[in-house]
This record gives C-alpha cells, sequence and structure tokens, in this order.
C-alpha cells in the first residue's frame, strides 16, 4: 500500500509517516501544501491520500475533490479539527472515505486506512458520536421521527451497500437485481429518510449504527 501524506506540520507527517512504516505501508512522498499535494498525486499515484483539511494554499477537501478526478484516484482521509457535519458532508461529497479528528490519530489512523483500501467508509469514534447527538438532538427539537422504520427489507438492504460504498451496478450485482430496480429502491429510500445524496446515505448510516 502507497501512501500519500498532507499536512503543513512537519512534526505531524513524521509522526504519521513513523505510524504507517512501522505498519509497513510505504509512505511515498509528502507535501506541505494543497497544490503540492496534488501535484504528488499526479506524480506518485498513491493508493492512500492522507490530507488534513486546513492545507495552505488549497484547502483539504479541494485536494480530495482534484485527487478523484485522475485516471486511478487514491482513497481519501481527512484529518480535521472540526466534528461539526456541514465539514463531514463537504468531504464525503468530495470523495474523502474516512474522516478523522487529529486528536485521534494514533488510535484510528490504521483502521482507517484498512477500510480505505478495502473502498468502505470510516469516522473517528467521537465524530460519529458528535454525529448521533446532533442528529438526535435536531428530531427533539423539530418534534420529528427516525423514518428507518418505513423502509423496507430490500431498502434496507440497498441503503447499507450504498453508505459501504457500492455503486447502483455493484448493488445489483450483489443482491441480483436489476439496475433500474436498484435505482428505484434508491430513489424510495432516500425520499422516505429526506437524503439528497451519497453522502448524506452515509452520514445516516454511521448515526443509525448500520456502518461503523
Amino acid at each position: 500500500m502507497r501512501v500519500l501524506l498532507a499536512d503543513d506540520h512537519g512534526i505531524v507527517r513524521r509522526g504519521l509517516r513513523s505510524l504507517l512504516e512501522e505498519a509497513g505501508l510505504s509512505v511515498v512522498a509528502e507535501a506541505a501544501d494543497g497544490l503540492e499535494a496534488v501535484r504528488l498525486c499526479e506524480e506518485h499515484r498513491p493508493d492512500i491520500l492522507i490530507v488534513d483539511i486546513g492545507m495552505p494554499k488549497l484547502n483539504g477537501i479541494e485536494v480530495a475533490a482534484r485527487a478523484q478526478k485522475l485516471d486511478r484516484p487514491p482513497g481519501v482521509i481527512i484529518l480535521s479539527m472540526h466534528a461539526d457535519e456541514s465539514y463531514i458532508l463537504r468531504a464525503l461529497a468530495a470523495g474523502a472515505r474516512a474522516y478523522l479528528l487529529k486528536d485521534a490519530t494514533d488510535e484510528d489512523l490504521l483502521p482507517a486506512v484498512r477500510a480505505v483500501a478495502a473502498s468502505k467508509p470510516y469516522f473517528s469514534p467521537a465524530v460519529t458520536a458528535v454525529l448521533v447527538e446532533d442528529y438526535m438532538r435536531r428530531l427533539q427539537t423539530r418534534g420529528l421521527t427516525d423514518s428507518y422504520h418505513l423502509l423496507t427489507d430490500r431498502e434496507k438492504e440497498v441503503l447499507q451497500l450504498l453508505a459501504e460504498g457500492r455503486s447502483n451496478k455493484e448493488v445489483a450485482a450483489l443482491l441480483d437485481l436489476g439496475l433500474s430496480t436498484v435505482e428505484t429502491h434508491r430513489a424510495n429510500l432516500m425520499q422516505k429518510l429526506n437524503l439528497h445524496n451519497t453522502a448524506e446515505i452515509v452520514l445516516y448510516a454511521v448515526r443509525k449504527g448500520i456502518i461503523v
């Protein structure tokens, strides 16, 4: 597994490199700003890109989005000081697979790398806790109820697979369904849960404990 590190603090990069190399991973390059990170992604074609959200010259979310345009895009892990939903949604929409709080990096980094290598999402437990807490508070404030119970068994299966990062085509193959049938299930479950895109599907699944 080939990893590119992008953080503007050299001491942070050294710590991350040490942890990754002790686990047998290869750090192919390091970047100190966002533009350099994009250039090094194009040059080295890493399997995994670990990038700080607050990079100079180009922020980590934009780096993630540009990396996804490569012919072989890396799996992106975002490091952040922010646990609020707006940042997480933007990171997921840009193509990030994992979102870690910087103060929990040591215990979460390697599980995140393994998850992203398997094309699965990963979030710091602290991030998950914040998402669940915020969601429950919003439901109570607005007097709403969770609509998960309205989903059919098939819609729940489709929801989980989509949240795990599967495409509609992959879901169809795994469940032995036609593509149009999967698309219909997807549209129905999004309407029932008031979700609007894949990023929101992933966050909903995290809140519900459907994926961890």
